[in-house]
């Protein structure tokens, strides 16, 4: 295999790693782990504004498999599972943060561009 051929490869694969954990629930659950070292799945679930059950066991399944979330089940009655961010997790933290730090400080800006963009291309479909 040439040096091209294993760059593209890794880029290739570093592609599918991006997808899963820049997708919009992975990144909410991650930032929203890292807003508390441990936390229960429906204390999860509800600071994540519109995710349903079934989709954050899903996204939670998916980051374990990763490696960057771990589940931990006690044995009690009724049962408790806890999540928490792994190391490799944690490694996420300040990336994600800033991505949603500048998602919400630049919210009114998409929103006035998407406006505008609107406006331009109906004007276009008029004239």
């Amino acid at each position: 295999m040439q040096v091209d051929d294993a760059r593209q490869a890794r880029m290739c694969y570093a592609r599918q790693v991006l997808d899963r954990i820049a997708d919009k629930w992975s990144l909410s659950v991650v930032h929203q782990l890292s807003t508390t070292p441990v936390m229960r799945f429906t204390e999860l679930q509800r600071g994540i504004d519109g995710i349903s059950q079934r989709m954050l066991t899903s996204t939670v399944r998916a980051l374990e498999r990763d490696g960057l979330v771990e589940r931990t089940v006690h044995p009690v009655v009724p049962p408790r599972v806890d999540y928490r961010l792994t190391p490799l997790g944690t490694t996420l933290m300040s990336t994600v943060c800033s991505l949603m730090t500048w998602a919400v400080e630049h919210a009114d800006d998409i929103d006035q561009a998407r406006a505008a963009y609107d406006e331009k291309a109906a004007r276009d479909q008029v004239g």
